[in-house]
């Protein structure tokens, strides 16, 4: 555990503006991106079910965020998915992908038009290719909370994704989200999978842009 500073209240000096230079993991990562081919298995009445999916992922830098001493740099996404040759949404989330240089963590926030949101963490190293980050049920700095209906029929005990940065300038990931169904005698793995090509650059953050 980062062990940080008695005083919590003074902020960082000559913080560097520009935060696609202080992005470290995340750094591969900025701009829009398209998936066309996409694979969700989750749950059915009749058993697991897979379908493809078209993604479309936004993601753009944002000023830099003091919390006191603690300093984060991060891109604020919006990743909309839909089933091939179909217009009706499949899938809607919006968040924060945040880089802590001072500690190593990396984290996912992300809150979808279901009555749910959730906070994953990890660690990484500024030049990483790979990293994993996890939520769990009843943790209160990377939790996961739903609202009624879901808590009762797909109770989600845990979320884990992976990020991979390839070689030829895409990155993908893969994401386990864990449910508790009725009538289910083991949990159900509810999996995502895609690979992201750049479709269009990032555009400066506000600060760096004056």
């Amino acid at each position: 555990m980062h062990h940080y500073p008695k005083d919590i209240y003074t902020e960082p000096e000559d913080i560097d503006v520009d935060t696609l230079r202080n992005l470290g993991p995340l750094t591969p990562m900025a701009g829009v991106w398209k998936a066309e081919r996409g694979l969700d298995v989750h749950p059915k009445a009749e058993g697991p079910k897979k379908q493809a999916y078209v993604e479309r992922y936004e993601l753009q830098p944002i000023d830099p965020q003091a919390n006191g001493p603690q300093l984060f740099y991060g891109l604020r996404y919006h990743t909309h998915i839909v089933k091939p040759g179909e217009v009706e949404t499949f899938h809607d989330q919006v968040g924060y992908w945040l880089w802590e240089p001072a500690t190593g963590n990396v984290i996912l926030t992300l809150t979808i038009p279901r009555a749910q949101c959730a906070m994953a963490f990890g660690t990484a190293a500024p030049d990483a290719k790979t990293f994993r980050l996890s939520a769990v049920r009843g943790n209160v700095t990377n939790g996961i909370l739903s609202g009624p209906f879901l808590e009762h029929a797909f109770k989600t005990v845990s979320y884990d994704i992976t990020v991979t940065v390839n070689e030829d300038g895409t990155w993908q990931y893969e994401q386990d989200t864990v449910l508790v169904i009725p009538g289910l005698a083991e949990p159900f793995h509810h999996t995502d999978r895609a690979v992201l090509t750049k479709i269009g650059e990032p555009t400066p953050n506000p600060l760096a842009a004056d």
